[in-house]
């Protein structure tokens, strides 16, 4: 008699929330993942040369290192003018503490606003650089000769069309003279577009050219007059300018009195005085009021208005009263001194006596 298979399991109904035949097992929850945490916040040490416009010149390296914080190393990210960098052009390379932009030859295209982003889980900090790419500027479109008159000579020109994408600091005026052809300056860092150039030699020819010039310096050519400036001598016609003749005519004033004098008999003496009329006075001199011109014991000079009378070895009798009078055609006048003779010291004086 064959043995009984053992009782085997009934098949009975899936538990409604099992797994369903051939599906992976279940995995066990996994726990919440939290962000890792900030030791340092995220910030950006900008230094004092870009706080300012950076300015390179077109083929000069451009190196911007920004050195930031923050703990654990933040995300550092470039942008330029609001874009992504174009990597053909422009290499990164962020580092623990810094970041640092790097372009081999600088074009006025690379010119513009630089933003630096550090973030650090929610956490983030900016900062901008303007970059500005110049080069020299064009040469101005043209120039002309307005006037030429005396020795001076007046120029126009117009702006250049490219500036080297910075202001103009000003134009540069040269002048050449046609015989030597050399050239020299006249006006530099001129503001406006035009100008007078003075202090032509007369008798030359000259010519003239502009530059540009900003902060790469001066443009590489120049525009030239095309007429020459021929500096002509003028023929000059003085005016005298008429004056009123001045009527100095006056009668005689003696500015200067005759002085009493006291004289010793036997030596010579001297009367002055001063005297001032137009036209010229004549001069006459008197005694007691009669006339001594022509005694020889007197001399009379008269020069410049100073007058002088000379007596000579004076004696006793020739005491008295002196006069100097002046008189031209618009009037007279005089003036009067006292002259005592004294005996000199020593001298005997003899006394007649009538019986």
């Amino acid at each position: 008699m064959d043995a009984a298979a053992p009782d085997e399991p009934e098949a009975g109904p899936a538990h409604a929330g099992g797994p369903a035949a051939g599906s992976p097992a279940p995995q066990p929850p996994q726990p919440p993942q939290h962000p890792p945490r900030v030791e340092e916040y995220p910030k950006i040490w900008l230094p004092r040369a870009l706080r300012q416009t950076y300015i390179r010149k077109v083929g000069d390296t451009v190196n911007l290192l920004i050195p930031f914080q923050g703990k654990p190393r933040p995300r550092a990210t470039w942008t330029h003018n609001g874009c992504a960098l174009d990597k053909s052009r422009v290499s990164v390379r962020n580092g623990e503490r810094d970041s640092v932009l790097f372009i081999r030859e600088a074009r006025r295209a690379d010119s513009g606003r630089y933003q630096l982003l550090v973030r650090l889980g929610g956490l983030e900090a900016a900062a901008t650089i303007d970059v500005l790419v110049i080069e020299q500027p064009g040469p101005p479109q043209s120039i002309r000769l307005v006037d030429v008159w005396g020795s001076s000579a007046s120029l126009q020109w117009t702006p250049p069309q490219d500036t080297g994408n910075t202001a103009l600091l000003g134009y540069t005026v040269q002048k050449a003279d046609a015989k030597s052809g050399l050239w020299f300056t006249v006006l530099e860092r001129h503001p406006r577009t035009s100008c007078i150039v003075s202090g032509l030699i007369v008798g030359n020819a000259y010519a003239f050219r502009v530059f540009a010039e900003n902060q790469c310096g001066l443009s590489d050519s120049a525009p030239r007059t095309a007429d020459l400036a021929h500096i002509q001598k003028a023929d000059t016609v003085y005016k005298t300018k008429r004056f009123a003749q001045r009527d100095f005519s006056e009668a005689p004033k003696f500015t200067q009195p005759l002085a009493d004098r006291t004289a010793v008999a036997g030596y010579d003496t001297r009367l002055f005085c001063c005297v001032r009329a137009s036209p010229r006075p004549k001069i006459t001199w008197l005694k007691n009021k009669v006339d001594i011109q022509g005694n020889p014991k007197y001399r009379a000079l008269s020069h410049l208005g100073i007058c002088s009378l000379e007596i000579r070895k004076p004696g006793p009798f020739d005491g008295g009263i002196y006069t100097c009078k002046a008189v031209n055609a618009l009037g007279e006048a005089s003036v009067d001194c006292r002259v005592h003779v004294k005996e000199p010291p020593g001298s005997l004086t003899v006394t007649r006596v009538s019986s």
